[in-house]
């Protein structure tokens, strides 16, 4: 089997699908590679290491395209990539296919009679943890995250003590506690700060103060863990609550970084403009959520504002701020998923009532086969 990794069209991703060590582990297990040329560039790796480590090198993603059984991405592709993959090939890509703009990406791709994998859909379980790309890639959101929130807030972190006298530390609040909120609580321990952390999930409070922060906690007996760890939908009296003790909390703090997500579904919108008004001058937040249209009232998605003397920001694609480590991470996970669909000889094995493939797999040779998703459509 060919696996072929094109470059990334989207503007600013510095991130590649495979480094030149996953090539060399593939290629031990009868899987071919093809880069084109340049892919590497972002992540400083070049076209000679991946030749080093077994792979071949196309100087255009056409001849990539037209040899390729299996295409790696981890960007959603658009309409060129899409037309560009041959009939019966396989695309393994993020394509969030419950969100209904992406609609029109599964209709295409079923059109075009590929078989698809959507990385995002891989279920949370123990067995596909190592090729849970999310959870690798939240990792580096939400420590980069805190980076930028430091470098944009005009305080210190950590509490100082100088001969001009004591010096206070910053304010965290750090909305969801998944594995970009919970890396976020990490990060900004260690640079001193003091952190409190909101999730509507009750059962991450042991996380959250494991790692030395304060949880908020919402009176009420309401827990909203869905299948899989994920958070879902709670109900408007809790959401009445929730906002009350997240306006008290975000008053106070100096940096508020969010990251609360519900899959399939538009971000929540935890803070609202009256509660940046109520904010102190020069905090910052950090939005996490803006791909999905932001966790703040008032972000602008790819965009930094200020807004009642608040920065917000709505940066996106974070990992690609780390596109060394963001790859080595990715790849990792691509390296298992591929070995997971593959049999010994290194061919192409999707097997429907593996758990981990039927979560996954969303269309078949021109069928959409996963179930909630054909709902949806």
């Amino acid at each position: 089997m060919r696996v072929g990794v094109p470059r990334e069209v989207t503007p600013g991703e510095k991130r590649v699908p495979l480094v030149a060590d996953s090539v060399k582990r593939l290629a031990s297990k009868k899987i071919d590679v093809s880069i084109e040329s340049g892919a590497g560039t972002g992540s400083c790796i070049t076209d000679e290491e991946f030749r080093a480590g077994g792979a071949s090198v196309e100087p255009e993603s056409s001849a990539l395209y037209a040899s390729a059984d299996v295409v790696l991405r981890l960007r959603v592709p658009n309409e060129e990539s899409i037309a560009r993959l041959r009939e019966g090939s396989t695309l393994i890509a993020p394509l969030f296919p419950l969100q209904e703009q992406n609609a029109p990406l599964v209709r295409a791709l079923a059109a075009r009679k590929v078989t698809t994998i959507a990385v995002d859909m891989i279920p949370r379980t123990t067995v596909a943890q190592m090729m849970d790309v999310l959870s690798s890639q939240a990792t580096i959101a939400g420590y980069y995250a805190v980076l930028m929130a430091s470098a944009a807030l005009p305080r210190f972190f950590p509490m100082l003590m100088t001969a001009a006298g004591t010096i206070a530390p910053a304010r965290v609040l750090v909305l969801g506690a998944g594995v970009a909120g919970l890396q976020a609580i990490g990060t900004a321990k260690r640079l001193g700060a003091v952190v409190e952390a909101f999730d509507v999930r009750a059962v991450v409070k042991e996380q959250v103060e494991s790692l030395g922060a304060r949880f908020v906690q919402v009176e009420s007996g309401e827990d909203a863990q869905a299948e899989g760890g994920y958070a879902k939908e709670t109900s408007e009296e809790y959401k009445k609550k929730q906002a009350e003790a997240i306006a008290r909390h975000v008053k106070t703090a100096d940096v508020v970084i969010a990251t609360a997500l519900i899959p399939g579904k538009r971000a929540p919108v935890l803070v609202t403009e009256e509660m940046v008004q109520s904010m102190k001058p020069g905090s910052v937040i950090v939005d996490l959520a803006a791909e999905q249209q932001g966790n703040c009232a008032l972000t602008e998605p790819g965009q930094t504002v200020v807004r009642h003397g608040v920065s917000i920001l709505g940066e996106l694609d974070l990992p690609s701020r780390v596109a060394i480590h963001a790859s080595q991470m990715y790849a990792r996970n691509m390296e298992k998923l591929l070995l997971h669909v593959c049999n010994k000889d290194g061919a192409l094995h999707l097997d429907p009532e593996n758990e981990i493939t039927r979560g996954c797999l969303i269309t078949v040779a021109g069928d959409v086969v996963h179930p909630k998703v054909k709902e949806r459509l």
